[in-house]
């Protein structure tokens, strides 16, 4: 898979690139302990740290990152990001524009009548031919004041402009910096082609895999990290 990011010449150096994931994970996963003390265990147990799917999801595709700082204060927005003229006129200004409430209107997303704010796209994402992009809040990032709203694009047709994205801000109580270079996008590319679904019962040989299985995973820690998940690129 190529991935191809393209931008306004005149922003080339201004803009904070897309990264891949694993290379932004939050500072609260670093600093997590591996292992605590558990009143109900009696004794010290593995924490999500040492969960390879929970850090693999995290890790997994690329993010988008905020061009630049954005403070909130009172419920307003605002950023000082003076940018050189452009190339394209038709190309976005601002790092965020609105949704009005009532395009939320209806569905669990609507926040009592309260805007969605949208950050505006400066890259156009290009990828191979069939598959699509899947967009998501970074995940498990829980301790941002905003959620993402998930959504696909066919980004192997659909890339001669950016990707806008969609949030619903979730903490009114929110007064800081959002900080230059903050992930707001977690991408996946995926196969646009349809799954072929299966259910049946299993064998008696799979009835024996999993005994198999179930029984070295009761005997101890580790037995998907070390004999079943795959190698990953940055290892």
């Amino acid at each position: 898979m190529k991935i191809t990011f393209r931008c306004d010449p005149a922003l080339t150096d201004l803009l904070p690139p897309p990264v891949a994931a694993r290379s932004v994970l939050p500072d609260w996963l670093r600093a997590m302990k591996p292992r605590v003390a558990s009143v109900v265990h009696q004794r010290s147990i593995r924490t999500l740290k040492q969960c390879p799917p929970f850090v693999d999801a995290m890790s997994h595709g690329f993010m988008i990152l905020l061009p630049c700082d954005i403070t909130v204060s009172d419920g307003r927005f605002s950023w000082d990001w003076p940018l050189p003229p452009l190339t394209l006129a038709n190309h976005p200004r601002a790092p965020l524009s609105f949704h009005v409430a009532e395009q939320l209107q209806g569905s669990p997303l609507a926040r009592a009548g309260r805007v969605a704010i949208k950050f505006n796209s400066f890259w156009t994402i290009e990828l191979d031919a069939g598959w699509s992009l899947m967009v998501t809040h970074p995940i498990n990032r829980d301790e941002l004041p905003f959620r993402l709203i998930t959504g696909m694009v066919d980004a192997d047709r659909f890339n001669d402009v950016g990707i806008n994205f969609p949030a619903v801000w979730t903490d009114p109580a929110f007064a800081g910096t959002l900080p230059r270079g903050l992930p707001i996008a977690q991408c996946h590319p995926v196969p646009r082609e349809a799954d072929t679904l299966s259910c049946e019962a299993m064998s008696a040989e799979h009835l024996q895999r999993y005994e198999a299985l179930a029984a070295r995973i009761m005997s101890g820690p580790g037995t998907y990290r070390k004999s079943y998940r795959g190698k990953r690129r940055s290892e």
